[in-house]
């Protein structure tokens, strides 16, 4: 099963890896991790920035064998549930012990303010009153959507707080992302599917996203918001 996606959201530091479990072979780093339940474990691979688990039962006269349904993702009942959630908890784990994080949110919002001498609003926060935002677009959901805009009032800038299963991820975790107006003849060579994506929910032709996270290549995003706002108030 593939865990790729722990790589969007921090940097990796392989001089924690031993310590974590792994031994090199060949251009891969494996780590085997036992489960609670008797005779099985998980084998993490990490190569070329992708992490992919796969489970096996321990034979005791014949070779270990692989545990099929953890790949199957219609698979259900107990027990495979029991084995996806410590199997996520030692991917947890590695993230927590190999990792860098770097939360861009708030560097960039105060980048926002400085730059552009703005403060974002929530058009999308629920209202106070709590019976309107049941029969609204305006939700609970939408508390950390801000948007900041250009002096002729059109946003430049819109900061959201999404899934990664919402960049076409296997994956519910939630990041913060800023969509970007871009030139429409550069977004094809500016998308790199690793902090830069196309747009979510806004025009793919005109709009990108990226990650606040510490993969993104901080200089590079306040260009593209620089460039951003320079379309959207009408420099070309």
């Amino acid at each position: 099963m593939d865990y790729s996606y722990i790589f969007r959201s921090a940097v990796l530091d392989y001089a924690k890896f031993h310590d974590f479990g792994f031994e090199k072979q060949g251009d891969s780093y494996i780590c085997k991790k036992p489960l609670s339940e008797n005779g099985f474990y998980t084998l993490l691979t990490v190569h070329d920035e992708t992490l992919s688990a796969e489970v096996y039962e321990r034979g005791e006269d014949s070779p270990d064998s692989k545990y099929a349904l953890f790949d199957v993702e219609s698979a259900n009942g107990s027990f495979v549930s029991q084995i996806r959630a410590q199997v996520q908890g030692i991917v947890e784990d590695f993230r927590r012990s190999c990792f860098v994080s770097s939360d861009l949110h708030e560097k960039y919002s105060q980048f926002l303010e400085d730059e552009f001498a703005c403060k974002p609003d929530f058009p999308w926060s629920a209202p106070e009153d709590s019976a309107e935002s049941q029969t609204s677009f305006k939700s609970e959901l939408y508390d950390d959507y801000a948007v900041y805009r250009c002096p002729n009032n059109k946003w430049f800038a819109l900061v959201m707080n999404i899934t990664y299963k919402n960049l076409g991820f296997e994956n519910d975790e939630k990041l913060f992302v800023v969509n970007l107006k871009a030139d429409k003849e550069r977004i094809s060579e500016i998308i790199d599917r690793k902090s830069i994506f196309p747009a979510y929910h806004m025009n793919k032709k005109h709009w990108i996203t990226v990650l606040l996270t510490g993969v993104t290549d901080f200089d590079q995003l306040c260009a593209l918001t620089r460039r951003s706002f320079e379309l959207v108030n009408g420099k070309k």
